[in-house]
C-alpha cells in the first residue's frame, strides 16, 4: 500500500533530482529493513515486523519510479516498447530468482520437514539467512544504482 501511495511522489522528485539519487536512497532503506528483519524470532512483536514492512513499501517506492524513470529516460520514444518490456522481465526475472532463492535456503535447512510449530526454529533460521542474503544483495545494489550517469543537465533543472 505504501510503495502504491509513495510511488508518484518518488517519480517526481525523480524528475527534479538525479534518479540514481532517490533510486539509491530507497534502495538501502530496503537494506536496512532486510538488515533489521534478520533479527526475527517467535516472540519478535507485530509492531516491530508491521513497521518493518511499512518503511520497506516505502524503500521500494523510492527505488522502483525513479528507477523506471532513469530508464524510460534513456531511450528513444520510438523504442519505450522494447524498453518497457525488458524492464518488466528483467523485474520478473529478479522475482522468480529470489523465490528460488528462498525455495533451496528452506530445502537446505528444512528438508523436506513439514512446517510447523514443533520446526519453527529451523523456519525462521531459514527466513534469517534469506533476510541476511537479500539485505547484502541490496547494499550491493545501492553502489550499482549510484554508478549510473546523470540523466538531468544542471542547467535544465536551474531553469525549471
Amino acid at each position: 500500500v505504501l510503495m502504491a501511495l509513495f510511488s508518484p511522489l518518488a517519480g517526481r522528485i525523480s524528475d527534479k533530482i538525479e534518479p540514481r539519487y532517490v533510486s539509491s536512497a530507497g534502495m538501502f532503506l530496503i537494506s536496512a529493513c532486510l538488515v533489521m528483519l534478520c533479527f526475527l524470532t517467535a516472540e519478535t512483536a507485530l509492531l516491530y515486523i508491521l513497521l518493518n514492512l511499512a518503511v520497506l513499501g516505502i524503500g521500494f517506492a523510492l527505488f522502483s519510479s525513479p528507477n523506471s524513470n532513469a530508464i524510460m529516460s534513456s531511450v528513444e520514444k520510438k523504442d519505450y516498447g522494447t524498453a518497457s518490456t525488458i524492464l518488466a522481465l528483467m523485474r520478473n526475472t529478479g522475482q522468480m530468482l529470489s523465490m528460488a532463492i528462498v525455495i533451496v535456503i528452506l530445502s537446505v535447512f528444512m528438508g523436506t520437514a513439514e512446517i510447523n510449530p514443533g520446526n519453527h526454529t529451523v523456519l525462521i533460521l531459514s527466513v534469517k539467512i534469506a533476510f541476511a542474503l537479500f539485505a547484502f544483495l541490496c547494499f550491493l545494489g545501492i553502489f550499482a544504482s549510484l554508478s549510473r550517469g546523470k540523466m538531468h543537465n544542471s542547467e535544465n533543472l536551474l531553469s525549471s
